[in-house]
């Protein structure tokens, strides 16, 4: 069950933008806003997304031919992701005192009120869900992990209430929370943000990991998890940082060189479901973990964030008790320079070759030093 006491520490306040769509400031102190919301066009949206269906892979195709118009790597005198300075040219924020800023996609892949496309190939059906950009603090130039603790449990809190949020609709079935950072994982914009997808289905990882899962447990009579850590802990060549109520570990059967899961010390499916002092500890790892891979080869180093949460319909003892929530983190680096290109056998058969056991790479991320900023990109030496 979500835990009071963390529920209680979120501050926020719900706008609406100029164009209709929706905005919500967070903040660690009461939320405060100084200026008009801004939105860098009056018009509403017009999203028309559809999706269809892969018979061979079993699994939905989104299209949104929309987006081919999202701003992509803005001039560096405009930041559509900062607090608006210049009414005549507004950004997606207001001015005032808050932390985290959630507001609707002005580009969406999937919306809540998607119409219906009519009669298409592949069981074409109107692209129901929703898309969200967190913006993860006022700075432009920072990093996620150059967050606080208290700023890092803010936003696992409000990873937490959108979740809550989405599912409030009726209309959701899977929300996955996560940020693409760096160029050579496609980001267009570098002030620090992540986002949201919520489908109105369970897309594929989460339903395999949900048979998976449900699978162990009936064959042990225990969740996975809970053996997990406990054979990681008693092992400890793969962990990398162990707060008790938290940890971080390069898993056994990793697929990128440097994969980093933070993982709560017990099975559960929802961030929601983390208790106060559990949230805390996991925005410590979390915060330890990316520290260490720009740390790594001293550069920014380029990854994707993925918050793995159980499917919303997951029914009782299959959900709690079994789902394994963590956080995972995939760097695209697998040297200095040298990145991880998805090729033959991971595009075509879907199965990993990685270059470097994981116990070699758990050592080098404990030898990184936290402490370490850098300056580069990773794709600079």
């Amino acid at each position: 069950m979500p835990d009071p006491e963390a529920a209680r520490a979120l501050h926020q306040l719900d706008l609406v933008k100029p164009d209709g769509r929706a905005l919500t400031l967070y903040g660690l102190a009461p939320v405060e806003v100084t200026s008009e919301v801004p939105s860098p066009s009056p018009d509403p949206v017009d999203a028309r997304p559809v999706l269809r269906w892969h018979p061979v892979r079993g699994e939905w195709v989104m299209y949104a031919a929309h987006r081919l118009g999202r701003t992509f790597l803005p001039p560096p005198e405009y930041n559509p992701l900062a607090p608006t300075r210049d009414p005549a040219h507004p950004t997606e924020l207001p001015r005032g005192r808050y932390d985290v800023a959630v507001f609707e996609n002005r580009f969406p892949s999937l919306t809540l009120n998607a119409p219906d496309p009519g009669p298409g190939p592949a069981d074409t059906r109107a692209g129901v869900g929703a898309c969200e950009v967190v913006v993860f603090s006022q700075d432009a130039s920072g990093r996620l992990a150059d967050l606080t603790e208290a700023q890092l449990t803010l936003l696992l809190g409000v990873w937490a209430d959108r979740t809550t949020r989405l599912a409030a609709t009726g209309k959701i079935r899977s929300v996955l929370c996560f940020e693409n950072r760096g160029v050579e994982v496609g980001v267009t914009l570098h002030h620090p943000h992540g986002q949201i997808y919520a489908y109105d289905h369970v897309p594929p990882v989460p339903a395999r990991a949900a048979e998976q899962m449900r699978a162990y447990r009936e064959a042990h009579g225990r969740p996975w998890l809970e053996d997990f850590v406990a054979a990681e802990r008693a092992e400890g060549v793969r962990v990398i940082r162990d707060e008790g109520e938290a940890l971080s570990v390069v898993p056994p059967f990793a697929r990128f060189t440097y994969e980093t899961w933070v993982l709560p010390a017990r099975p559960v499916a929802f961030l929601a479901d983390l208790s106060a002092s559990e949230r805390a500890a996991f925005a410590r790892v979390l915060g330890d973990a990316l520290r260490r891979l720009d740390a790594l080869f001293g550069v920014r180093m380029p990854y994707l964030l993925t918050v793995q949460q159980a499917p919303l319909d997951t029914p009782g003892e299959a959900g709690p008790a079994t789902y394994p929530l963590r956080v995972e983190l995939c760097p695209y680096l697998r040297a200095p320079g040298r990145l991880k290109f998805l090729a033959g056998t991971e595009q075509g058969a879907g199965e990993f070759a990685n270059d470097k056991f994981p116990e070699v790479a758990a050592a080098e991320l404990r030898a990184a030093d936290p402490a370490f900023t850098p300056d580069k990109p990773g794709g600079q030496q």
